[in-house]
C-alpha cells in the first residue's frame, strides 16, 4: 500500500510549506498563508502616523488611515476621537 500523498500549501508572504495553511479573500484578491502574522503582514494597513499594522479598527482621517486617535491627532486631525 502506498502512502497518501500531502498536499501543503505555500504561504504566499514567507513561502513555507504548511498542511494547515489558510486563504483570505477581499474582494477579487486571495492569498494563502501559514501564518496570521503573515497575513497581518500581508494585508493590513499601516498607520499613516507610525507605521504599524493596524489590525483592529483604527481611526479614518483625510482618506488616511491611523491605528489609533492618538496618531491621528499627531497627524494633525485634532478632533480625532477613538470609538467607544
Amino acid at each position: 500500500m502506498t502512502a497518501p500523498i500531502l498536499v501543503m500549501a505555500i504561504c504566499d508572504t514567507c513561502g513555507n510549506d504548511y498542511d494547515k495553511a489558510f486563504t483570505i479573500t477581499r474582494g477579487d484578491q486571495s492569498a494563502t498563508f501559514d501564518s496570521f502574522e503573515c497575513a497581518i503582514h500581508a494585508m493590513a494597513p499601516s498607520c499613516a502616523h507610525c507605521g504599524c499594522r493596524i489590525i483592529g479598527h483604527g481611526t479614518e482621517s483625510g482618506g488616511a488611515m491611523y491605528c489609533c486617535a492618538n496618531c491621528a491627532r499627531g497627524a494633525g486631525d485634532t478632533a480625532a476621537v477613538d470609538r467607544s
